[in-house]
């Protein structure tokens, strides 16, 4: 009986493989790592989703999809992943996908009411406030005219306001508080303890379209009106506000560590073992969690091998950038001529003219470092150099000196008057230097293509073409 169990059970768990296996097949494998019909969808569809302005087919993203994996096989055959920069990057990933599923909303709650309970008792059941005033300011240590003038201000105002008046005009125009005046005098919602105690007093023996007498306080005098007064609203009033004031503060974010925290310190175990508990989780029940982890991880290890292996040893590879360069030259031409050197700029003459002896015989991309050091020290600084490649419009002293432009002026700068360009123009480009930007990305191309030819001589790669007829087609 039991072994019949047994078989059934084997049966059960066999056929919903196959199931599995059917519903989602292999649709190619890279040193023979499957992969799945479903992640190369997940990632074709992304890639090729509206928007994307250089789209592919199907049958185009095959081999741009297998050369990535290529490079992820390389990055793990180097042990890339087992770099602790890279697991540490990996983990901290693993965190910013776990962190928004272990959000805690009790947690949310009781600090919402926390700040709730706080501010309630900071009113300590006093009314909150809604007012507007006219200030005219008043120094504390103001001698007996100007307390007389300040007073005698104030009270002009009081009277014209007694006299139907309009608050918020003669504010704009008479209040010292600007801040407050451009609104009409409006200071806002308000309550105890947010005040200068003369001016909190004043105001909480108003009641709504009162005004008061002028007032004085530490900074002067003030004419309060008050527009609403009632008591402090109940938790439910708030609690949405609250909500969102404390979301702005990262409350969900600071939930979910609490959460991780608490059962880190409940299991005695580092708060990673259960970051990964969650997210081993999270991609077992989620697919395109998993799917997106997998895209990261990827990824990662894909630059990290590309950029070590192939773009930073080829951006130093200057040996190999000249040659490719003068290889290609017509691709590199102008629109124009070009000015290639320095702009000395000196306290005088006889500071440009001791730069430009310096550099005889220095290759130009050392001249701004020979002559600063020769000339210039630590207290003393009578020379600037700008050193670069210019066309005709980029600098008013080139296009000036040395493409004779005429109508053309360049004002001296006050320290450094004497202003002289040394260098040569240029019809076309003569070395790498003069277009390496362009160079330096071409040359990486050229090496990553050449790289990756060579990934698939290293690594097997098994494309099923059937499969891959079925792609967004089942």
């Amino acid at each position: 009986m039991k072994k019949t169990i047994l078989v059934a059970a084997l049966l059960t768990v066999g056929g919903s493989m196959m199931a599995q296996t059917t519903d989602d097949p292999v649709i190619m494998r890279v040193n023979g790592v499957p992969v799945t019909r479903s992640e190369f969808e997940y990632s074709f569809n992304k890639n090729n989703a509206d928007g994307v302005l250089d789209k592919k087919g199907v049958e185009d993203y095959v081999p741009l999809f297998v050369d990535f994996k290529l490079k992820v096989a390389e990055a793990k055959a180097l042990g890339i992943d087992t770099l602790q920069t890279i697991r540490t990057e990996l983990e901290g990933y693993k965190e910013q996908m776990v962190l928004p599923t272990l959000v805690d909303s009790d947690f949310i709650e009781r600090e919402a009411l926390k700040t709730y309970e706080n501010t309630a008792q900071r009113f300590a059941g006093q009314d909150l406030l809604t007012a507007s005033h006219i200030l005219v300011l008043m120094r504390q240590d103001a001698d007996a005219a100007a307390q007389a003038a300040a007073k005698a201000r104030i009270d002009s105002i009081y009277t014209v306001l007694k006299g139907g008046a309009d608050f918020a005009e003669v504010a704009k125009k008479c209040s010292d508080d600007k801040g407050s005046a451009i609104r009409g005098g409006e200071l806002g919602q308000f309550g105890k303890g947010m005040m200068i105690p003369d001016f909190e007093k004043a105001a909480y023996a108003l009641q709504p379209g009162e005004m008061s007498e002028p007032v004085k306080t530490t900074v002067g005098w003030h004419i309060i009106k008050m527009t609403d007064r009632h008591p402090f609203e109940p938790y439910d009033f708030h609690h949405d506000n609250i909500i969102k004031f404390l979301e702005q503060r990262g409350i969900r974010e600071a939930s979910a560590n609490a959460f991780i925290d608490s059962l880190a310190k409940q299991e005695n175990v580092d708060r990673q073992v259960i970051i990964n508990r969650y997210f081993d989780q999270l991609i077992a029940t989620d697919t395109e969690s998993k799917f997106l982890a997998q895209e990261y991880y990827d990824g990662t290890l894909m630059y990290e091998v590309s950029k070590n292996y192939v773009w930073d040893e080829a951006a130093k590879d200057e040996a190999g950038m000249e040659a490719f360069f003068q290889a290609n030259k017509k691709q590199y031409a102008w629109d124009g001529k070009r000015f290639r050197g320095i702009i000395v700029r000196g306290k005088d003459d006889s500071v440009v003219k001791k730069a430009k002896s310096l550099i005889k015989g220095v290759p130009e991309q050392d001249w701004p470092t020979t002559i600063v050091k020769a000339l210039n020290n630590d207290s003393v600084k009578v020379v600037r150099v700008e050193y670069g490649l210019f066309k005709q419009g980029d600098n008013k002293v080139i296009d000036k000196q040395i493409f004779k432009q005429k109508g053309v002026e360049f004002k001296p700068l006050k320290d450094y008057p004497a202003t002289l360009a040394i260098g040569k123009k240029l019809k076309a480009p003569e070395t790498y230097r003069d277009v390496k930007g362009q160079v330096t990305t071409d040359y990486q191309n050229i090496r990553e293509k050449e790289w990756v030819e060579g990934l698939r001589k290293k690594y097997p790669v098994v494309v099923m073409d059937e499969v891959v007829k079925t792609v967004n087609q089942h």
